[in-house]
């Protein structure tokens, strides 16, 4: 269809019919939830060059106390936004004023600037190194240099089109008199943040006397921009207010049919990837009507901040906000300035390297906003609870398709990538559905005990000779400094841990370390004869697929026939650790001189032929995407399913504190709460009749976050751990150890009972023994 017969259709269809084709249209594009930032407005000046006809926000020299705020007011509005959970700080100020009015190119020479432009960069540096929120900039037009000198400082910035008509700039129209809202120069800056690489907001204004067809006309010539670019993450369908002391104080507004129309062209003709906002704030009264029009975004909403440019119309309650949502099947959600696409991707030329650390430290892993300040391994109380294991408790009902997802799953079939990754993305009441789903799946499949080991971790080296960006435990001279100093266990000293993992009652020791420089696969033996002499009976739970394959390697053996030696000499299992993330695009990035995917899984594989079962694990929470989980859960899925030979799936999240791409600015802090829930749950779902035990870890998730996922398709809080130190060298703060008295507890907090298991998930019969 031709630009000019879309035109004539969308202004001539009946309104339902334009309304209904733009939900469906945004409904296709999914995921179904509506977004908004949660902001703090700072006003830097409200001079401006133009003279809008409409505009109450511009104003005079001799209004003002002076041209600018202050570095400091700039930083007291900015910390006032932090404080409330702000993640954006919107800098909004009028057009290059310099140009205009003597009293700002006065302030600004003053201090040593000759361009409003140049201040804002300089404020918004201030704010992302004194806050830490991400600055949204609204300067005008600007040129190509000028995004690229804001690129390391803001996330995104802003520039309304408003029209394309040149009409409107003509005496007596609403642009007359005000420069830089001629459209070819709109049109030109626009295009040069997009040759820059800057995420850009931009938008159209309703009612300032442009004509249908130009309304229309002005979307066509944004979605062309963007179509060049790919720039354009969100376009703005503002509707005029006429406000008083201004020349279009008289003039009608946009009638509801008219701009609802509007919106809805916006959802057409825009490419899906595009989000179409509708300011909450000046259309309280028709808020389902946007939501039924198309829209997917509210913008910026401050729980700090009036609209300075619309002082008049107070910000909606986000509660408020978020039940209409709800009600509508969309699930009101956090974003950050820039948009998620722009963020969990491998194309990282949209965030300059300087912002790029301050984006991931406030994103999720599908580049939304973090839902909370928890992150794994803080003090802090978990966010959710047994009885609301997500930390809210979500009415309504889940979708249908979501619905199919879960009972395909619940009838045994495998799930597949786009179902696993439909299943994480779940908000609102298909997050509730999810969960509970998860919960009754456990129940199914392992009853309603809460089962444990005792055990011991026996980290026998800490110096290693891979440089894995996500592990603060592992040391070589250069790693040296953080909370431990290399250290390497004489085999006395190990087999002394484990007599006195038995003298307290232990089943099992587990025994894992770095890939020791000296190492060969004769030492592994040795390790193993040291604890099966000391004490026969006990469990060795021993060695990851990496340590397998150095062993292996060093003694010019397959893995398969050193796994069989180890097994000979005692080994009852290993762990399934070191797997990360199953897909070599992570990998290749957290671990690049790691075992691949398919290594590592073969290493499993040969493990599970000569007969010894593993425990399998994933680490998430710092580089990869719900996809790359996916992927992960499939491929474990079908190992088990040729080999049966997983006791148990561990979900690990990072504990990012010391971890050396976190303070590189590298990864995310680990996994969000309810990112942290999510997986516990669709694991439960996605492994579900394959692996049926799902473990939590209370070293990573403390003790009421154990008991949250319990809720949440749980049934194993794993051992009590006696000297954990990897979570504890990553900056974890619950501990290395537990009693079996608060495990109870932790069970007792889901209403379920505790019972103590062996590594193989059997029955504890006696007391074991040591020797010596």
């Amino acid at each position: 269809m031709t630009d000019r017969a879309l035109i004539e259709r969308l202004l001539a269809a009946p309104l339902d019919e334009v309304l209904a084709e733009a939900r469906a249209r945004r409904d296709a594009r999914g995921p179904a939830r509506m977004t908004y930032s949660p902001k703090v407005f700072i006003p830097l000046t409200r001079l401006c060059t133009d003279v809008c006809h409409y505009c109450t926000f511009a104003t005079t020299p001799s209004q003002l106390e002076a041209p600018y705020l202050t570095p400091e007011q700039v930083l007291e509005i900015a910390r006032a936004g932090e404080a409330a959970g702000c993640k954006e700080a919107l800098l909004t100020l009028g057009d290059a004023p310099e140009r205009r009015y003597g009293a700002a190119r006065d302030w600004l020479a003053e201090r040593g600037y000759a361009r409003t432009i140049d201040y804002v960069r300089d404020c918004a540096e201030l704010i992302l190194n004194e806050t830490g929120l991400l600055p949204h900039v609204n300067s005008g037009v600007l040129e190509e240099e000028d995004y690229l000198m804001l690129r390391p400082v803001s996330a995104s910035v802003g520039l309304m089109l408003e029209s394309i008509s040149d009409r409107l700039c003509e005496k007596g129209e609403a642009h007359y008199g005000s420069p830089d809202k001629v459209p070819a120069l709109r049109i030109a800056s626009l295009e040069a943040a997009g040759r820059a690489r800057v995420p850009m907001t931009s938008g159209i204004l309703i009612g300032i006397g442009e004509t249908p067809e130009e309304r229309i006309e002005s979307l066509i010539a944004l979605r062309d921009i963007h179509r060049d670019h790919g720039h354009l993450q969100e376009v703005i369908v503002q509707n005029f207010c006429p406000k008083p002391g201004t020349k279009m104080a008289e003039a009608p507004e946009a009638t509801e049919c008219d701009f609802l129309r509007v919106v809805a062209a916006a959802r057409i003709i825009l490419d899906d990837e595009v989000s179409v906002q509708a300011p909450p704030n000046l259309n309280d009264e028709r808020l389902i009507e946007l939501i039924d029009a198309g829209i997917d975004d509210w913008g910026g909403i401050s729980p700090v901040t009036l609209d300075h440019v619309n002082p008049e119309a107070p910000w909606p309650e986000v509660e408020r906000l978020a039940a209409i949502c709800a009600r509508a099947g969309l699930p009101l959600v956090e974003r950050l300035t820039i948009y998620p696409r722009y963020v969990a991707t491998d194309d990282h030329s949209w965030l300059d390297p300087a912002i790029r650390p301050a984006v991931l430290r406030l994103a999720d892993s599908e580049g939304l906003a973090r839902d909370s300040r928890w992150s794994p391994g803080v003090a802090d109380a978990a966010p959710g609870s047994p009885d609301k294991p997500l930390g809210v408790r979500f009415e309504g009902s889940a979708r249908l398709e979501l619905r199919h997802i879960l009972s395909r799953a619940a009838n045994g079939y495998e799930l597949d990538v786009a179902d696993i990754v439909a299943l994480f993305g779940a908000r609102g009441a298909d997050a509730q559905a999810v969960i509970e789903t998860a919960d009754g799946l456990r129940a199914d499949a392992m009853g309603d005990e809460v089962t444990y080991v005792v055990n011991r971790n026996i980290n026998y080296t800490n110096i290693c000779t891979h440089a894995c960006s996500f592990c603060a435990f592992s040391k070589t001279s250069s790693k040296a400094g953080f909370r431990d100093k290399p250290y390497n266990l004489d085999l006395e000293e190990i087999a002394d841990r484990a007599r006195e993992a038995v003298a307290r009652g232990g089943t099992e020791v587990c025994l894992q370390g770095g890939i020791h420089p000296s190492y060969t696969g004769d030492t592994y033996i040795s390790i193993l004869r040291a604890v099966k002499d000391a004490c026969p009976d006990l469990h060795v739970h021993a060695f990851s697929p990496l340590e397998v394959t150095q062993g292996a390697n060093t003694l010019g053996m397959t893995t398969r026939d050193y796994l069989a030696c180890l097994r000979d000499e005692g080994l009852g299992s290993l762990p399934g650790t070191a797997a990360e993330i199953l897909h070599d695009d992570i990998r290749a990035q957290i671990c690049p001189d790691k075992l691949t995917t398919q290594e590592w899984l073969d290493v499993v594989r040969d493990a599970h032929l000569v007969g010894l079962p593993t425990t399998s694990t994933i680490m998430f929470g710092h580089l990869e995407r719900p996809e790359h989980w996916a992927h992960h859960l499939i491929a474990l899925r079908r190992l088990q399913g040729d080999t049966g030979g997983f006791t148990e799936f561990v979900p690990l999240p990072l504990v990012h504190m010391e971890a050396p791409m976190y303070k590189r600015g590298q990864s995310r802090k680990g996994p969000t709460w309810r990112e942290a829930i999510m997986m516990h749950a669709v694991a439960r779902i996605a492994l579900f009749g394959e692996i049926n035990s799902i473990q939590c870890s209370w070293v990573k998730l403390g003790v009421d976050g154990a008991a949250a996922a319990l809720a949440a398709g749980c049934n194993d809080l794993g051992g009590v751990l006696m000297n954990e130190s990897i979570s504890r060298a990553a900056g974890a703060s619950h501990g290395q150890e537990l009693t079996v008295e608060n495990l109870e507890d932790v069970a007792a907090m889901a209403g379920r009972r505790l019972r103590q298991r062996t590594t193989l998930y059997k029955d504890v019969t006696r007391p074991l023994e040591s020797v010596g």
